[in-house]
């Protein structure tokens, strides 16, 4: 079973990043990303690969992020 986590802060992001965490992303409702990994993001923007070619760029502050790990 996941465990699902929100990213909030820039702590969080950078967490996500450095471990290579998959993560989901939501916007209006919907999935719009799911089991990416965030590549890079700033204030405004989050960057993430899903594939090697599939990359999205979404608005921080539009879209909900959502780390997805494993149950131990």
């Amino acid at each position: 079973m996941a465990l699902n986590r929100k990213l909030l802060t820039d702590r969080d992001f950078e967490e996500a990043v450095q471990l290579e965490t998959r993560v989901r992303v939501f916007q209006d409702d919907y999935i719009v990303t799911s089991s990416g990994v965030i590549i890079r993001f700033d204030e405004r923007t989050i960057v993430v690969q899903s594939s090697v070619s599939e990359i999205d760029y979404h608005d921080r502050n539009s879209c909900e992020f959502f780390e997805m790990r494993k149950n131990k």
